[in-house]
């Protein structure tokens, strides 16, 4: 986290969020401290996985507990909100939940980052990572969608919403169609970035004003930097819901698109 710039200033926003290159620097490969902790939160998903996998037990503990305890919170998810076996479809709310699942907890990572010592900076603070899993949602969504109802059925219910007159489809389906295919995941990906971001400036601010107040000239002031140094401690406990928060809401908003491409009626 950057805490005061040179000059004692507060630093610019584009500092926050912006890293130097580490590797590869100047090249499309380029590898920075967010690409990082993208890496890291990727490598760690798999690890816990790997590791609940690996310890099996009737009465889970430890890994296969948190694993099991998410994968469950996630099944309770895509119950509510995808077809089920019984329902006849091929594609129902089993096939999706390692995606779902694996989803949750490397957004989980990326957002938990922001609050670790030395690392300070959630991956999904840059827009990037949540345009990306956005798009996936998209993708997914719509091929499974295709798959599952052909291409024909799958646009008509998307474009073309059952029970509204004909005559309105010329004002309806422009609407639907940026709704459906830019609007949804515009606002899916703003969403994540947006309140994860703002969580992470806050902690900055906060920061900053201890580190101010601390190493100021004027001895008085010095008493004063407990009230902000309190705050940031208040904040960076709140981060760590937010950061549960913000996967699950991304998690579930993500199973509702897919529920609803697979099967418009459920």
């Amino acid at each position: 986290m950057i805490l005061a710039s040179e000059s004692g200033e507060f630093p610019p926003i584009s500092h926050l969020v912006e890293w130097k290159d580490l590797l590869l620097g100047g090249t499309p490969f380029s590898i920075n401290k967010v690409v990082l902790i993208n890496v890291v939160a990727g490598l760690l998903t798999i690890l816990l996985f790997v590791l609940a996998s690996s310890k099996k037990g009737l009465v889970p503990k430890g890994v296969q507990h948190v694993t099991e305890s998410a994968v469950g919170m996630v099944s309770g998810i895509v119950a509510d909100v995808m077809p089920h076996d019984d329902d006849h479809h091929k594609y129902n709310a089993k096939k999706f939940l390692p995606l779902l699942v694996s989803m949750f907890f490397f957004i989980f990572f990326n957002n938990i980052a922001g609050i670790i010592p030395f690392v300070q900076m959630p991956g999904t603070a840059r827009m990037a990572l949540p345009i990306f899993l956005s798009l996936l949602v998209l993708l997914v969504s719509n091929f499974y969608g295709i798959k599952q109802n052909g291409v024909g059925t799958h646009f008509k219910n998307a474009l073309f919403p059952p029970g509204v007159p004909k005559a309105l489809y010329l004002l309806v389906t422009p609407i639907e169609l940026l709704s459906q295919f830019i609007v949804r995941p515009f606002s899916l990906a703003v969403r994540l970035f947006a309140n994860v971001f703002a969580g992470h400036l806050l902690l900055v601010i906060f920061g900053f004003l201890s580190n101010k107040l601390m190493t100021s000239d004027t001895f008085a002031l010095k008493p004063v930097a407990i009230l902000p140094f309190l705050m940031l401690i208040f904040l960076t406990l709140f981060e760590v819901m937010v950061a549960f928060l913000q996967a699950y809401i991304f998690t579930l908003l993500s199973a509702v698109y897919i529920g609803g491409y697979l099967s418009p009626e459920h």
